[in-house]
């Protein structure tokens, strides 16, 4: 089973899908039916909710989550009391969502349950640190649509990306799309004598000259661009915003005469908002990004079948999925006895 024994490498994971339906779930329980519990203590969460039988927006029906005995999972209150299993309640966290205080227990006879935990980048984090009282080996996230900060490598050290169908119906644009979210995630970490101390800084957008001096723009964001009245990137090596990268900052960049010189730094991957048009002319004209701290993306999934009933090859998609990105590609559902 190398995509469980790639896992088990790592303390704590994220799954995440590029779009509703497109089989998270799916290869969350895949996970979670595979998981040697014998041999390490697991704990689970989500940044949505997760486990509902029924899509509240298309209304089609979804898979629930199965939690094995042995297994811990953080939830809202008021989910817990809905829960159709037999667990020992650990722990009342400070932490609240709308649906309630998130609560900690542990499975003592498997069953089914909805899973809706802390649902902020800060909270996730304390979260993944608080369970570790528990003995926790690994900590599983389930990410939520569009909202891939789950996967920064702030709060989980690898992760499993799902795609499909839902996403494009048409197989080389959903290659392509992928391929780009991909690409990001695998920006090469910045190796600098600044790194340490760019790491500590909390706003802004700073810059690096070529004596190693940090330098303070004094915007807010990236988005405060339009208030500069000068080239930021003269005289600089790095560019290092700690907010969203768009298009704006990476145009402006990609627009100067110092592009090749200067290398646009992001927190992670989380970070970066920008077009695959505007990262292409960026990158063509010398341009470089670089991360602070990078994700280990250990495998892609993907659902063939989107929510209309549009059904693509399944064994084409892996096969143009997997030559374009270089990593394991797994229809979980129809080969979940395989791998």
């Amino acid at each position: 089973m190398p995509f469980i024994n790639e896992i088990l490498k790592y303390d704590s994971l994220s799954i995440v899908g590029l779009e509703k339906n497109v089989g998270k779930t799916e290869c969350l329980n895949y996970i979670l039916s595979r998981l040697p519990l014998d041999n390490i203590n697991v704990a689970v969460t989500s940044i949505g909710i997760d486990g509902e039988n029924k899509d509240q927006v298309t209304s089609t029906k979804k898979p629930e989550i199965f939690l094995r005995e042995g297994m811990y999972f953080s939830t809202a209150e008021s989910h817990y009391k809905e829960r159709r299993l037999v667990s020992e309640l650990v722990e009342i966290t400070d932490e609240r969502s709308s649906l309630g205080r998130i609560l900690t227990a542990k499975v003592s006879v498997g069953g089914k349950a909805l899973i809706s935990g802390p649902s902020s980048g800060v909270s996730l984090r304390r979260w993944v640190a608080g369970v570790q009282k528990f003995g926790i080996d690994l900590s599983i996230i389930d990410g939520a649509i569009s909202r891939l900060s789950s996967a920064s490598p702030a709060i989980s050290k690898a992760m499993v990306l799902s795609t499909g169908a839902a996403f494009s119906s048409n197989i080389n644009t959903l290659v392509q799309k992928t391929k780009f979210v991909v690409e990001m995630i695998g920006l090469p970490k910045l190796d600098d004598i600044t790194r340490e101390a760019l790491c500590d800084i909390e706003s802004g957008v700073w810059g690096v000259d070529f004596e190693d001096n940090i330098i303070d723009f004094k915007l807010t964001s990236a988005l405060a661009l339009s208030s500069l009245k000068s080239d930021i990137t003269q005289g600089m090596r790095l560019i290092f915003t700690v907010g969203a990268l768009t298009d704006k900052l990476l145009n402006m960049v990609s627009n100067s005469k110092n592009v090749k010189d200067v290398t646009l730094v992001v927190k992670d991957f989380t970070k970066i908002f920008v077009t695959e048009q505007c990262y292409r002319v960026f990158c063509a004209r010398g341009g470089k990004i670089k991360v602070l701290q990078k994700s280990k993306l250990i495998a892609v999934c993907v659902n063939p079948t989107a929510p209309n009933g549009y059904v693509l090859d399944s064994d084409i998609l892996c096969g143009k999925l997997q030559d374009a990105l270089g990593l394991p590609v797994y229809d979980i559902v129809k080969n979940k006895y395989d791998i």
